[in-house]
């Protein structure tokens, strides 16, 4: 790495993207979009993603080899599920006369480029605009069991992923009860309560799960606005930072699907997803357990979503209050389902 190649601000990184004749050939328009991790430019038809210089403690972005090796490995893992869409890594150069896509000179940074998708054609756009039907979710079904089927296996011991569920909820109660976040105290430890009180009576189940090798690496993020419904079915943006976080039961990812599905208005599609799910893996998953995944889902939700507001600058700090009571609402109900299962013998 040149010395000076940290020493590039992000902003002139950004603002270079952000030029229609940076592009070779020129493009008509460049629409950037800031997310959480990564800047992403929508530059004609490819999308180029430049990663933040961010380190967190379950993500490190900190240094340019990082950068690279993060880069390498979501080309690499997003080939499962989408590999027409993620073409290339390329390197952000600089040299006498500037910064360059791929061109001669040092690497300064580095850009993962993607085919661009028509936003149209997302699960999360269907849901919205009520143009969902019945038979493309039995795509995305049978895309995502086809998945799951061919997915390696994670080797953990059942003591260990107890343990990991544990820390999980108790992470989620530390964040969602800070004082400075305003949540409702007292709806948050219902959820809790149940969620704990389940894990106690119920923990045969997901040491069942792992006993089975039912836990893979999975995608780690699946969500609506990820899942692209043509012919096939696309789904990108797996989380390649953190395989723990890929480290999944196949139904707690589709539990998560559900959830999400659910808070765009579209339940009716997470029920229809879960059960051609069940039928398609059919490997005795109990309602009781993906409830248990569903609420803790939506529980992970609202305190990743709440937790935008502890760092320096928020963006839109307005937005996540209302979408984390949102979350918090979803568990709430699914709360209540586990309380009445754990009454029944």
């Amino acid at each position: 790495m040149p010395p000076s190649a940290e020493r590039i601000p992000l902003d002139e990184k950004v603002a270079f993207l952000s030029r229609t004749t940076s592009y070779a050939p020129p493009v008509h328009q460049v629409r950037n979009v800031e997310t959480h991790m990564s800047w992403v430019f929508l530059a004609g038809e490819e999308v180029y993603k430049l990663k933040k210089p961010l380190r967190f403690p379950y993500l490190d972005y900190s240094t340019l080899a990082r950068r690279e090796a993060a880069c390498r490995a979501e080309l690499a893992l997003n080939h499962r599920l989408a590999p027409d869409v993620y073409k290339a890594v390329v390197p952000l150069t600089r040299s006498s006369r500037g910064l360059a896509i791929g061109g001669a000179g040092d690497a300064v940074d580095w850009l993962v480029v993607m085919r661009r998708l028509d936003q149209r054609e997302t699960l999360e756009c269907a849901l919205k605009t009520g143009r969902l039907a019945t038979w493309q979710l039995d795509r995305v079904v049978s895309t995502l069991a086809d998945f799951y089927r061919h997915a390696s296996a994670i080797f953990v011991s059942t003591e260990a992923h107890l343990r990991s569920w544990c820390r999980s909820l108790a992470y989620n109660r530390s964040v969602l009860l800070d004082p400075r976040l305003g949540l409702p105290a007292g709806l948050v430890r219902r959820i809790d309560r149940a969620q704990r009180r389940f894990l106690a009576a119920r923990s045969v189940l997901i040491a069942d799960r792992v006993r089975h090798r039912q836990i893979v690496d999975g995608h780690g993020d699946l969500r609506p606005e990820h899942i692209w419904l043509g012919d096939p079915v696309r789904i990108i943006d797996c989380l390649e930072f953190n395989r723990s976080l890929r480290a999944v039961d196949p139904f707690d990812e589709i539990a998560f699907l559900c959830i999400e599905c659910e808070r765009l208005g579209g339940a009716w599609a997470g029920e229809y997803i879960k059960r051609r799910a069940r039928l398609t893996l059919s490997d005795g998953l109990s309602d009781d357990l993906f409830t248990f995944y569903r609420c803790h889902r939506a529980a992970l939700r609202a305190r990743l979503t709440i937790a935008h507001l502890l760092e320096p600058n928020p963006r839109t700090p307005e937005k996540w209050p209302r979408l984390a009571r949102t979350y918090l609402r979803l568990a709430a109900n699914d709360a209540r389902r586990l309380d009445r299962m754990l009454r029944t013998p």
